[in-house]
């Protein structure tokens, strides 16, 4: 499979859960460029960041930074690509071992279910688990990332609009003010734009799309994915920045964060 297949096959199995993307990219009116694409994963052997990005690499992807969300307990990467016109991947994977014995039993499910997958299967397998309700608020009580990817599994979280990129918009207060006009309802933990001029990167999202997930034969409505936008900006080299802010990301975490 080449590069563009793979991107393209992301693209179809995100927007298949996130109906919300595919409306907002023709909101624009014109061709919108992806900056990145997130993933999340647990930091088992098998289905660790690790894993992921040495997969990525045959793609002409490399590492390029290194980030930790202490609160969330994650560790994340990010890898750019000998290819400036492709997409970044956000990498970030749950610190199982600093949560209960309960959620790591659940882990150590998961893993036990996945024990042969595939590293195309870690950014494009989904669930391969049963799935059962309490099992699930149980988690979303310690951390709603590891409740989120126990009912989504494998999968892309977020796709990313380039603003550097648009041709009709300069910022993200006229992005965010489109959103708005539309009805889309912003993530605005730490504010509706996250970062900064002075911090390289300014950031907004959606909040996630609702979406009917069945635990045996209840439904519940969950969040699923959503859409960020980003502002980059020029360092004192001159150069676009092209990495993330930590304290910006783990606000745009919570776009997935369930709703009460």
């Amino acid at each position: 499979m080449n590069i563009d297949l793979l991107l393209d096959k992301m693209w179809k199995m995100y927007t298949s859960y996130t109906p919300s993307a595919n409306q907002i990219s023709k909101l624009f009116n014109e061709e919108v460029t992806n900056d990145h694409i997130a993933f999340r994963t647990f930091n088992t052997e098998h289905l660790s960041i690790n894993r992921q990005a040495k997969f990525l690499e045959q793609y002409g992807y490399y590492h390029g930074g290194d980030y930790d969300f202490k609160v969330k307990k994650l560790k994340a990467i990010h890898l750019e690509n000998d290819d400036e016109n492709r997409p970044k991947i956000f990498l970030s994977e749950l610190l199982c071992e600093e949560f209960s014995n309960e959620l790591q039993n659940v882990v150590v499910e998961i893993s036990e279910k996945t024990k042969d997958i595939s590293p195309e299967e870690l950014l494009l397998g989904g669930r391969k688990w049963n799935i059962d309700l309490d099992t699930y608020n149980s988690l979303a009580k310690e951390s709603e990332y590891a409740s989120w990817l126990y009912i989504w599994g494998f999968c892309p979280n977020h796709f990313t609009i380039s603003v550097n990129h648009l041709e009709n918009f300069s910022s993200l207060i006229e992005v965010n003010d489109l959103l708005k006009k539309n009805n889309f309802k912003l993530n605005i933990s730490g504010g509706e734009i996250k970062g900064s001029k002075e911090e390289l990167l300014e950031q907004s999202s959606i909040l996630a799309d609702e979406m009917p997930v069945f635990f045996g034969n209840s439904k519940q409505i969950l969040p699923s994915c959503y859409y960020e936008f980003a502002k980059r900006y020029p360092g004192k080299d001159g150069k676009i920045y092209q990495g993330f802010v930590a304290k910006s990301a783990d606000k745009i975490f919570e776009s997935t964060n369930k709703k009460n």
